[in-house]
């Protein structure tokens, strides 16, 4: 497992600059990881390149200014807010003598320290396995050449090449649990979506506020805090609605950009919440100057989990930190596609349950429109 730093750890975070236009942005984001991980920020070292050493991704330079900060602060720590290579992450370990990290290994970490359920566990400990793998050597280089010794005789085999195959193990039994898992969720879903209720997800960065519009709709009392991936496990609720009865609405993990791909694949069973749904609720945070970054964010990973065709309604969460009135905006064909509301007030949530209702009904005529045809369909065919 990924080493998960200790409450209060010193850190110095890296957020080098290649001309990326959101830069500042990026940055406050590592600083929310670095908090939502433990850590406790010391400094800060930026800088611009073209483009990433080969050999440690910052250059030489760089890494003496980062040396230089990791004494002047205390640290022991270093967090880079980049993917960083094998080979790069050992050779700055090398040069700065203490545990570098990069995003993906972050992320990870946090994700570690949140989840709850057993799939949840299951799930984040397949993404850390697969991680690790490609970063065996770096815990592993002492024990490179062949053990010997009495009692450790044997085939020949080295201690690294053991110790792959037996993660290699793991990650395939990690796996047959998760895809059992998964059937049995498939099982579920059939049933819910052979009813009449309207499956409806929320989906959206990570802390936009999903949970607090989940728990503001159902009183569901889920966990909700200040900090990213507060949510990693889906829960789903029963919604009374007017006008429309009861749908099931379920609240999702957030989404983040450069979201690992080993993550991705490892929740794949917990997204399908939102791939099975009718409608989704895309909430966004209105008040982050971000938001169309995050958006576009979101909607790629609801591409990369086949989500991108579920209808989706923005819910311009928060106005009550901006100066947006609550209201609605319809398409041409007068569907409820964009809400601004505040979970945390409560502004605006009457037209989130109205937009819900008529979807809920649309569904519902659909349905039984659809019967009525089969129905007229076989008398067709008894009378033939």
């Amino acid at each position: 497992m990924i080493e998960r730093p200790a409450a209060g750890e010193r850190a110095v975070i890296v957020q080098l600059d290649f001309g990326q236009p959101d830069l500042e942005d990026q940055l406050e984001e590592v600083r929310l990881l670095a908090e939502s991980a433990g850590a406790q920020v010391v400094a800060e070292v930026g800088g611009r390149r073209h483009s990433p050493d080969a050999k440690t991704y910052a250059g030489r330079g760089k890494v003496d200014q980062i040396a230089a900060m990791l004494a002047a602060g205390q640290a022991d720590l270093v967090i880079f807010n980049h993917e960083l290579s094998p080979a790069q992450e050992r050779n700055l370990e090398r040069s700065l003598k203490c545990r570098v990290i990069d995003r993906t290994s972050l992320i990870l970490d946090i994700f570690a320290l949140r989840a709850s359920s057993a799939e949840g566990k299951l799930q984040v400990e397949l993404a850390q396995l697969e991680h690790l793998s490609t970063r065996l050597v770096r815990g592993w280089t002492h024990l490179e050449r062949q053990r010997g010794g009495i009692g450790m005789r044997g085939p020949g085999e080295k201690q690294l090449e053991t110790d792959r195959r037996l993660l290699g193990n793991r990650v395939k039994l990690l796996k047959d649990r998760l895809a059992k898992l998964t059937r049995q969720r498939g099982v579920q879903r059939k049933a819910r979506m052979r009813g009449d209720m309207l499956n409806v997800s929320l989906v959206g960065y990570t802390n936009a506020g999903k949970s607090t519009l989940f728990n503001a709709l159902t009183r569901a009392g889920v966990y909700v805090a200040n900090q990213l991936f507060a949510t990693l496990d889906t829960t789903s609720r029963k919604l009374w609605v007017e006008g429309a009865g009861n749908l099931v609405i379920s609240d999702t993990v957030g989404f983040i950009r450069d979201l690992p791909h080993s993550l991705v694949d490892a929740f794949h069973a917990t997204l399908e919440a939102a791939t099975d749904a009718d409608v989704l609720l895309h909430v966004v945070d209105s008040a982050s100057h971000a938001r169309d970054e995050q958006i576009f964010e979101v909607n790629k990973v609801l591409d990369e989990i086949g989500a991108n065709q579920v209808r989706q309604v923005i819910v311009w969460n928060k106005i009550d930190l901006t100066d947006a009135q609550p209201g609605g905006e319809r398409d041409e064909y007068g569907n409820i596609t964009r809400v601004r509301c505040s979970a945390s007030t409560g502004d605006g949530l009457d037209l989130l349950r109205e937009s819900l209702a008529e979807y809920a009904r649309a569904k519902t005529e659909a349905r039984q429109k659809a019967i009525a045809d089969a129905e007229r369909e076989a008398q067709h065919d008894c009378i033939n």
